[in-house]
């Protein structure tokens, strides 16, 4: 019975032990630090550039009473606009669309077909009203774009998230200023945003060639970049 009660007596002082040092108890075995004092914003960059590069779209429309005879003079006339787009300088070529549909009465009765076909093709800003005119000179009655692109907007990202941790950073600094607290290094940074340009047209510069041609506007875009920032404060 001593015996029992011996061991009972130094297996409560081990467990007192063990208790007191922290072991079993995980949040006084990992010692947590409390985080560092911080403070995150949002910053903001943009970089205006004039695009330098153009997308046009055209395309032949056809109707015939027949389905093969509105195809045959679809592609006809669309082999036709192919080649002036190639010999006007564009490049990249895509075919976007083929269709070919029934044309119906009230009853519900086959008149008829259509046919479309369409494709993009790519120039400099000054060579888009030529290519334009040389669809429609070739055959093409369906023109859509130009759509206007930078052709380095990668280069300008970057640039836009160079100016958007500047941005982060002087609001961090107005808030330092303000608060009595020193700004320290960036601890996290999450990019918010994506490169897609945003078109402006108050400064515009005429791409025409002639007073004949076509004429495209390149304007301005804005290439943005967002991101969130959390310094380091102290």
């Amino acid at each position: 019975m001593r015996r029992l009660l011996a061991i009972i007596v130094v297996a409560a002082a081990l467990a007192a032990l063990v208790a007191f040092s922290g072991i079993g108890r995980p949040d006084s075995a990992r010692g947590d630090v409390t985080p560092p004092d911080s403070v995150t914003l949002l910053g903001h960059g943009s970089v205006t550039a004039v695009p330098d590069e153009a997308v046009v779209s055209a395309g032949v429309h056809t109707q015939a009473t027949t389905a093969s005879d509105a195809l045959a003079e679809n592609s006809r006339l669309m082999n036709a606009v192919v080649a002036a787009l190639k010999q006007a300088g564009g490049t990249q070529l895509q075919t976007q669309e083929v269709s070919l549909d029934p044309q119906t009465d009230s009853d519900g009765h086959v008149t008829g077909y259509t046919a479309d076909n369409s494709v993009s093709a790519t120039s400099k800003i000054a060579d888009a009203g030529s290519l334009i005119d040389a669809a429609v000179g070739a055959g093409a009655n369906t023109v859509s774009g130009p759509t206007l692109d930078v052709s380095d907007q990668d280069a300008l990202y970057r640039q836009a998230l160079a100016k958007a941790l500047d941005d982060a950073r002087a609001k961090a600094d107005a808030l330092g200023q303000a608060g009595g607290f020193a700004v320290g290094t960036v601890s996290s940074l999450v990019e918010n945003s994506d490169a897609n340009p945003e078109p402006l047209y108050g400064a515009a510069m005429s791409a025409g060639k002639a007073a004949d041609v076509t004429p495209v506007e390149a304007g301005t875009q804005d290439v943005t970049a967002d991101i969130t920032v959390t310094f380091r404060i102290h």
